[in-house]
C-alpha cells in the first residue's frame, strides 16, 4: 500500500532536496560595440541603472562610447537629455553619429541644481537616457540617481573623474577610459566578475 506524504512536511524534515534558484540576468540594452557588449556579464548597459564612465581626462573618446546607443534611442523617438555637459554638442558630430537632433535636450544647471535635475529627469519615465557631469557628488547622491534610474526604467550615465575609482559606488556599472594607452577598463559590474583584460581603443572608438 502506497502511502501519500505532504509536500510541506517532506520540505519541513528536510528530506527534499530544494536546489537554489535560478537568477534571470538583469536585462540589459546593446552598447553597439561587440568588444565592450561581450566583456559585459549581461550583453551591454544595466537597463534601468546607473552606468559610471570615469575619465582620466576629458575627450577621451567618451562621447563616442554613448553614440551608438543614443542614436538608436533618438532614432525610436526616445528622449535623451544632457544635464550641465562640459561643452555644447557640436551637432554635426552628433549627426554623423546618427543621433536625431529633435529628441536630445540640453539641461544648464550646476552643483545641487544639476544632481537634482538629474534625478527628476531620471524618475520621470519620459527619457530614454540621462547623460551627467556631476562635479560633486558623495555616495548619497550617486544611490539617489540609481534609485531614479530604477524608478523610471531609464538609463543613467554620470561622468566623472578617474580619481573617484577610490571611492565606492552604488552603480550598477563602472568604466573607466584610459588615455595612455588609450583602452577601457570594466572596474565594476552587476551580475559577474569585472574581465582582467582591457578593451583597446580600436574597438569602440
Amino acid at each position: 500500500m502506497t502511502s501519500v506524504v505532504a509536500l510541506d512536511r517532506l520540505l519541513d524534515a528536510r528530506r527534499v532536496w530544494r536546489g537554489q534558484a535560478i537568477v534571470a540576468p538583469a536585462a540589459s540594452q546593446p552598447t553597439g560595440h561587440a568588444a565592450l557588449d561581450a566583456a559585459l556579464p549581461g550583453g551591454g548597459w544595466p537597463e534601468a541603472a546607473l552606468s559610471e564612465i570615469l575619465l582620466a581626462a576629458p575627450g577621451t573618446g567618451e562621447l563616442r562610447l554613448l553614440w551608438p546607443t543614443l542614436a538608436r534611442l533618438t532614432v525610436a523617438g526616445e528622449r535623451v537629455v544632457l544635464v550641465d555637459p562640459p561643452h555644447l554638442p557640436y551637432p554635426q558630430a552628433w549627426l554623423t553619429a546618427g543621433v536625431d537632433l529633435r529628441q536630445l535636450s540640453i539641461v544648464h544647471a550646476s552643483g545641487r541644481d544639476a544632481l537634482w535635475a538629474t534625478e527628476q529627469c531620471l524618475r520621470s519615465g519620459s527619457c530614454g537616457a540621462v547623460l551627467c557631469w556631476p562635479r560633486q557628488a558623495d555616495d548619497r547622491a550617486l544611490r539617489r540617481l540609481q534609485v531614479a534610474a530604477e524608478t523610471g526604467q531609464t538609463l543613467a550615465f554620470a561622468y566623472r573623474p578617474q580619481a573617484e575609482a577610490l571611492n565606492p559606488s552604488p552603480a550598477a556599472l563602472r568604466l573607466a577610459i584610459d588615455a595612455h594607452p588609450a583602452q577601457l577598463r570594466v572596474l565594476k559590474c552587476r551580475g559577474g566578475l569585472a574581465p582582467a583584460r582591457p578593451i583597446a581603443a580600436s574597438a569602440w572608438r
